[in-house]
């Protein structure tokens, strides 16, 4: 029986039975990509045989984690990280033929319309989510009725003027994509692409961002030291899960036919 009681949680049961070793193998970012998964997937609908895009996948362990606990077909998209490492852990886990390792960027995706189920995207969309055209682009790979959910690190509210004095030391440019529930619930909601479904965060979400830190990265003290000092104050983990409305999409502008006409540089005096 294994003893090693690191990454075991009461709130996510699934998780808690993958060997630590091989999840800590697959570290890709600042979150436990097994617990943020099982937390978003509470949320949503996924039967087997369903077509899932994991956008943002990282190492593939959500991907894997999604195949096994629900039987979907899975593609593992990600920009940052190897397809071809991607492949042979698939193939490590037994589940070559249900999870495919693409080699792509969120804004350029290689499918098809309406391609999918679902979409499922772990501590990953501030990145490219906050745009205003973004929500249109993606939901056109997404069936009428298809969900869309996304979950991770996050704020509880909104940032209002400067940064609090007892973030400081940890805040980086790069974070104010970061946003609340509400924030996000108003950002899909009014383009009517979306009816939203949940829009919340985790309870004492800040304890398990701190429990991860801890186990992966323990020399990063000034993240620590902030998710201490904050004490969910801000920081969290949040969730967003919508289902696509049955309406008309703006096309994607991909190119612009071009006929040039050759004219005179100047005017002709007379």
């Amino acid at each position: 029986m294994n003893s090693d009681k690191r990454l075991v949680s009461e709130l996510f049961p699934r998780a808690s039975r993958y060997n630590p070793e091989w999840v800590l193998a697959g570290v890709s970012g600042a979150s436990n990509p097994l617990w943020i998964t099982e937390w978003l997937t509470t949320a949503m609908e996924l039967n087997p045989g369903m077509k899932v895009l994991d956008l943002g996948c990282g190492r593939a362990v959500s991907s894997i984690f999604l195949r096994r606990e629900f039987g979907v077909q899975v593609w593992a998209v990600d920009l940052w990280f190897s397809a071809s490492e991607n492949m042979t852990r698939i193939q490590d886990a037994g589940l070559e033929g249900g999870v495919f390792p693409v080699h792509a960027n969120a804004r350029c995706l290689p499918f098809a319309p309406n391609f999918f189920d679902a979409v499922v995207c772990v501590d990953c969309f501030p990145y490219f989510g906050t745009d205003d055209l973004y929500l249109n682009y993606l939901a056109g790979f997404v069936k009428p009725g298809g969900t869309i959910g996304t979950a991770g690190a996050g704020l509880m509210r909104e940032i209002e003027g400067s940064v609090p004095e007892h973030l400081r030391v940890w805040w980086t440019q790069d974070l104010w994509c970061l946003h609340s529930p509400s924030w996000w619930r108003w950002h899909w909601e009014r383009t009517g692409i979306m009816k939203i479904e949940v829009a919340d965060a985790l309870t004492d979400g800040w304890k398990f961002w701190l429990d991860w830190l801890r186990v992966i990265a323990p020399e990063n003290e000034d993240e620590i030291k902030t998710v201490e000092a904050d004490q969910g104050s801000y920081l969290g983990y949040t969730r967003l899960v919508g289902r696509r409305n049955d309406v008309k999409l703006s096309e994607q502008i991909v190119s612009v036919p071009s006929h040039y006409v050759k004219k005179p540089l100047f005017r002709i005096e007379e």
